[in-house]
């Protein structure tokens, strides 16, 4: 390991450790500088691969993790509850300060999308993990995907009446947007009725809960929807957990993209296997080739030649 990967290690472990101390996660100065280092320390595109790491620093790594959650979710229910304060909340989305990447995450989303539903519009879309403030679902709804209805999923009925609040008084995403207070691992049935599933970055904050809430629509999705998940690279991931192209059983890996400026979530897409093999308890539909196994390159969604040559390797191999 290289020195440059040394002292970034040595630098979220003492940001760990001043986070850890907080009394509170809560949006104040010193919550908002630590996280602000924290991010600048892991946005730049680094080598390090997180799997690889010594024990201590996996632990550390882990924990980060659920902290970073926690403030977020604290984050988004702050703003939520100021927007919540005005007679139309959705003119005033930009006092959240990360909305600008919310809208880039958004476009870059519907554009991989847009490459992989070639044949259809999505009508009918499914967001596990909306929590009070559903950017991705509102910015998708009135920018990208106008005419779909969204089904939020939340298994926090606060997190669902504030996000209630944000657009009830919108009067074209009141009756597109609609938000259920469940564990998607209740959830079976109806996520049958669903084109496209959006899998929130905090949803199974550690991989045996991820790949648990994966397993779980590997088996009750509709065969060939479409699923799309956050996941995290290089130093990234010791902010969010990692999605592998090997969780993702009972699914075809389409494409990953690692964005390198400030959008700092990795965009992956999925489609479920039209006709499984197996059971889901067998382990879950045909066995993919070691090569679904290894990382997918990753693509530029703004460029159609590169996505296609990959898509015709892709044909070629499966």
């Amino acid at each position: 390991m290289g020195c440059q990967e040394e002292a970034l290690i040595q630098k979220v472990c003492s940001l760990y450790e001043q986070i850890s101390s907080l009394e509170s996660l809560k949006p104040s100065k010193d919550v908002n500088m630590l996280f602000t280092q924290l991010v600048l320390t892991c946005i730049p595109p680094s080598p390090i691969d997180v799997t690889k790491l010594c024990k201590r620093v996996q632990e550390i790594r882990s924990k980060l993790i659920k902290l970073c959650g926690e403030a977020e979710g604290l984050l988004e229910c702050h703003f939520s509850a100021i927007l919540g304060l005005y007679e139309n909340p959705l003119d005033h989305l930009d006092i959240f300060p990360y909305y600008s990447n919310y809208l880039k995450l958004s476009l870059l989303e519907f554009n991989i999308l847009t490459q992989h539903c070639t044949q259809y519009v999505p009508s009918k879309i499914a967001f596990v993990g909306s929590g009070p403030l559903p950017l991705t679902s509102i910015v998708l709804a009135t920018n990208h995907l106008t005419k779909a209805t969204f089904h939020n999923y939340d298994i926090d009925p606060l997190a669902n009446s504030m996000a209630v609040r944000l657009v009830s008084s919108d009067s074209d995403l009141s009756k597109r947007m609609f938000f259920h207070t469940n564990d998607i691992m209740d959830v079976t049935t109806a996520l049958k009725d669903y084109e496209v599933v959006f899998l929130a970055a905090l949803v199974g904050m550690n991989k045996e809960d991820k790949v648990r809430a994966i397993d779980h629509l590997a088996k009750y999705m509709a065969p060939g929807a479409l699923l799309m998940l956050r996941s995290a690279h290089g130093a990234r991931a010791f902010l969010y957990p990692v999605v592998d192209a090997c969780d993702l059983r009972g699914f075809e890996m389409l494409s990953v993209f690692h964005p390198t400026d400030d959008v700092i979530n990795s965009v992956v897409i999925a489609r479920k296997y039209p006709m499984p093999t197996r059971s889901i308890e067998q382990g879950l539909g045909p066995i993919i080739l070691p090569n679904k196994c290894s990382e997918i390159q990753a693509f530029n969604p703004f460029n159609n030649g590169n996505l296609m040559e990959d898509l015709a390797i892709e044909e070629q191999l499966s």
